[in-house]
C-alpha cells in the first residue's frame, strides 16, 4: 500500500534510482540521465488481487512480498482511479449472486487512459450456464456506470461475455495513437510513462537515415510510433496473440510502412545471418531493407550473445531495458563499437527498485 509518508518520499526515492543507474552506466561514459518521473498515485493500469472469503464476507487481499502476510485491500492508490472505482462497486454486486462469488479466488483488472476496463473473474470450479446468466446480469449492472468487459476464467475455460480486449488511446506529441490491449497479454503497466518513453524514442530517432529493425516488438508499441521517422520498419515478435494485436494496431493507426514477422529474436538472428531459412520469412525480401537502426526491448535476461553481435552491425541502437544489470552486461560488448549518445530513466514502477532505462547508441 502507499501511505502518505511514502508519497512524500517519492522525489528522494527517485533520486536514489537516478544515482544508482548513473553509477552503473558510468564505466560506459554515459551522458547525464534524462529522468522521467511518474505520477505518485494512480499510475498503474493493471492490477491483480486474490479474493479472501471470511464466512459470508469476501474482499480483495494482497500478500506482503517479504513476510507473505496477507492484508485486506479496499483502496489501492497504486492503481488507476478507474480500477479503484471498479473495486468499490463490483464486490457489493457480486454478493448479490452466490454463483458468481462461490469459489472465486482472484480478480484481475486492466484499465486504460481512454476510460475502458476489463474485469476478469478467476474460479476454482467449472463455469456453467447458471454462471453465465448471472454474469450477464452483473455486466448489465456494471455498464450503467462503466465502459467494461467481463471475462470468466477457470481450468481450461475462458468465457468472454463480449470481447477480451480494450482499445487504449495514447497522446504522443499531440497525436493520438490507438493500441488494442488484450486480456492476459503484456501491456505497458504505466501508461503515462509509456507516453514519455515513446516521445523520447521519437526524438532520438528523428532525422534517421534508412530503415528500422525492431526485435521484441510486442503489440507494436514502439514500432508504430517510430514508423514516421523511417522509410520502412521490420519488426519481430514471437507471441502469436501479440502479433495479431500489432496487426490491428497497424491498421488502426494507418501505418503503411511497417511489417511484423512472428519470430523470436534468436531465430531472426539465424535467418539474417544465413544460418538457416524460415518459412515465416517467405514473401519478405530482407534485402529490400536498408536497416541502419535497430530497436531492442528484451526481457529481463537481456540480449543473448548472438543477438548482441547482430545488434553491433547497426549504426544506431535504441535499447530499452527493464533490467539495468543485464543491460550493463550487454553494454560491456556494445561499448566496443558504440557510444551512448542519450540515456534516460523512466520510473515505470515507483516505490520499488525496478527501473526502466532507455539508451540511444551511435557507432563510434
Amino acid at each position: 500500500m502507499i501511505e502518505t509518508s511514502i508519497i512524500e518520499q517519492y522525489d528522494e526515492l527517485l533520486l536514489k534510482k537516478q544515482q544508482k543507474l548513473t553509477a552503473l552506466l558510468s564505466p560506459f561514459n554515459a551522458p547525464k540521465l534524462q529522468v522521467f518521473s511518474s505520477p505518485t498515485q494512480h499510475y498503474r493500469m493493471r492490477a491483480e488481487f486474490r479474493i479472501w472469503h471470511d464466512n459470508d464476507d469476501f474482499y480483495h487481499i494482497m500478500f506482503d512480498q517479504q513476510t507473505h502476510q496477507r492484508y485486506r485491500v479496499d483502496h489501492f492508490p497504486v492503481a488507476s482511479k478507474l480500477i479503484n472505482q471498479m473495486m468499490e462497486v463490483i464486490l457489493p454486486l457480486l454478493k448479490q449472486y452466490p454463483v458468481l462469488h462461490q469459489r472465486l479466488f482472484q480478480i484481475d483488472y486492466l484499465s486504460t487512459l481512454s476510460n475502458k476496463i476489463i474485469v476478469s473473474l478467476l474460479y476454482h470450479k467449472f463455469l456453467d450456464n447458471e454462471w453465465q446468466q448471472a454474469a450477464e446480469q452483473l455486466l448489465k449492472q456494471l455498464r450503467q456506470a462503466f465502459d467494461v468487459q467481463l471475462i470468466g476464467r477457470a481450468n481450461k475455460q475462458k468465457i468472454c461475455l463480449t470481447q477480451d480486449f480494450v482499445d487504449e488511446v495514447l497522446k504522443i506529441n499531440d497525436e493520438n495513437y490507438t493500441y488494442r490491449q488484450v486480456e492476459n497479454s503484456f501491456t505497458q503497466p504505466n501508461a503515462v510513462i509509456n507516453q514519455e518513453m515513446l516521445q523520447w524514442a521519437i526524438e532520438c530517432t528523428k532525422n534517421s537515415q534508412g530503415d528500422l529493425l525492431e526485435l521484441y516488438c510486442g503489440n507494436g508499441n514502439f514500432s508504430i510510433a517510430l514508423a514516421q521517422n523511417f522509410r520502412k520498419v521490420l519488426a519481430t515478435e514471437v507471441s502469436k496473440s501479440s502479433v495479431a494485436t500489432a496487426q490491428f494496431n497497424i491498421q488502426a493507426n494507418k501505418i503503411e510502412n511497417l511489417q511484423i514477422v512472428r519470430m523470436s529474436a534468436e531465430d531472426f538472428t539465424k535467418a539474417i545471418n544465413g544460418v538457416r531459412q524460415f518459412n515465416r520469412l517467405k514473401g519478405i525480401d530482407l534485402k529490400s531493407y536498408n536497416c541502419q537502426t535497430i530497436l531492442v526491448d528484451p526481457p529481463r535476461a537481456g540480449l543473448d550473445p548472438d543477438t548482441v553481435k547482430l545488434v553491433q552491425n547497426y549504426d544506431r541502437i535504441l535499447y530499452i531495458s527493464c533490467n539495468p544489470y543485464t543491460l550493463c552486461q550487454n553494454l560491456a560488448v556494445l561499448s566496443n563499437t558504440h557510444r551512448i549518445e542519450k540515456a534516460a530513466l523512466f520510473d515505470q514502477f515507483p516505490y520499488t527498485e525496478h527501473v526502466e532505462t532507455g539508451l540511444w547508441l551511435i557507432r563510434k
